[in-house]
């Protein structure tokens, strides 16, 4: 069954983009990324690509690519672009696919519109990226409340980084939201080890 998964996180820089190469290999789905704000010359999409051993997993092109490291509106605002979710659509494909979103839920495309109305645009079913610092057990639960207030299916969450057992067993108590995968800390970022992960994660 081929299924669309929006991959968003509790932050900026908390693992989205290996979180997706892991997923976009271990289900040889198709990846991406609506929006690249800044970093253009290594995008995520670049990245994605380079840690993909199939043969199936297709990248599709951005719809946005923006010149700055910031915020989309903003990025979106110096580049003289102005970002709608109308104007994104999903790439049309027969296998599953995963959107790679820009830092969290309540990032801003434009005056009005967020990530999560993307997310809501696009209907696809949502993976949370968590990871474990202080402070993170406040922010993905306020990502899960987000993500329910506005109905939007939650697939489940997924820990990367190092483990924190009490972390992560209050957040899925209180949540009720179920843990699919939990990525331990890579030393190393290959193939190799893309693909090792992706047995940590149940889905």
């Amino acid at each position: 069954m081929n299924n669309t998964y929006f991959i968003t996180g509790i932050g900026t820089g908390i693992g989205k983009t290996i979180v997706s190469s892991i997923l976009t290999e271990k289900l040889q789905a198709d990846y991406w990324k609506p929006i690249q704000s800044g970093d253009l010359e290594i995008s995520d999409s670049l990245f994605v690509g380079n840690l993909i051993s199939n043969t199936k997993t297709v990248i599709h092109p951005e719809r946005y690519r923006l010149g700055q490291p910031l915020s989309p509106h903003l990025s979106a605002k110096i580049d003289g672009v102005h970002i709608t979710t109308d104007s994104i659509k999903k790439p049309i494909t027969d296998n599953s696919l995963i959107i790679e979103g820009a830092g969290g839920l309540m990032v801003p495309l434009n005056d009005k519109e967020l990530i999560c109305d993307l997310i809501k645009s696009l209907d696809a079913k949502v993976i949370v990226v968590s990871q474990n610092y202080l402070g993170s057990i406040n922010h993905t639960l306020l990502t899960l409340e987000v993500l329910k207030a506005n109905q939007i299916s939650v697939e489940g969450l997924i820990f990367n980084g190092p483990a924190n057992a009490e972390t992560e067993n209050y957040i899925q108590n209180y949540s009720g939201v179920k843990v699919i995968g939990k990525v331990p800390f890579m030393s190393r970022i290959d193939k190799e080890h893309i693909i090792t992960a992706g047995q940590h994660i149940n889905l």
